[in-house]
């Protein structure tokens, strides 16, 4: 039995063998000789179908960078919260809770460090 190597295809690749397979099956073409000919599964045509159906190659470009900056600014966000959590910990006097684990540890003194510069 052999196995096919992954492969990772860009958006701007789907969108084109999608506007490939469209075509073939146009032109009269069963589902499974288009997929084949494409080199993907029928399933892997459906969730492209589902994911990229209408949209142009500039557009599925632009919605994959959107995706990348969205999951970007969301990990910038839940490190912003965890800071606040441990700076309104350290304000309300209680330390037990940020010296369990070396993470906090560090992220403690990097507050420090920081509350610190300010008020020198």
């Amino acid at each position: 039995m052999s196995t096919k190597r992954r492969k990772r295809h860009t958006s701007e690749q789907i969108v084109e063998k999608l506007r490939d397979a469209d075509a073939m099956l146009n032109s009269c073409q069963e589902l499974a000789v288009v997929v084949q000919t494409s080199e993907m599964s029928e399933s892997t045509y459906e969730r492209w179908r589902r994911q990229l159906g209408g949209m142009k190659s500039k557009e599925a470009g632009r919605l994959k960078e959107s995706e990348d900056e969205n999951k970007r600014l969301m990990q910038i966000v839940a490190k912003q919260q965890l800071d606040i959590r441990m700076l309104k910990q350290v304000n309300e006097g209680d330390w037990s809770a940020l010296l369990e684990s070396e993470s906090s540890c560090c992220n403690f003194r990097r507050s420090l460090n920081a509350c610190s510069q300010l008020e020198g």
